[in-house]
């Protein structure tokens, strides 16, 4: 899956649960202040991730959430460790 089709994912998924238009969003936005983004709205985007990706996001992790950066990068790391682990078995 290419870095291009996360953000765009990850931007789709964003738009979708803050009501914003996917060309409002840029890789630099701050989820809370520029998109409004509350904790409530924070774990939607986080079971949708989930869902779409199937990985797990880490509760730990989900307040060091803050940029849509943020959120593209998290999806990156989870996907890189779910084929490494893919490979070993």
């Amino acid at each position: 899956m290419s870095d291009n089709t996360i953000e765009k994912d990850i931007i789709s998924i964003i738009a979708d649960v803050s009501g914003f238009e996917p060309e409002e969003i840029a890789v630099e936005s701050k989820l809370a202040d520029d998109l409004e983004i509350d904790s409530i709205k924070a774990i939607e985007i986080v079971v949708a991730i989930e869902k779409k990706y199937k990985v797990s996001v880490r509760d730990e992790d989900v307040p060091k959430i803050t940029t849509v950066s943020d959120t593209i990068a998290i999806v990156r790391k989870l996907l890189n460790q779910e084929s490494t682990v893919h490979v070993q078995s």
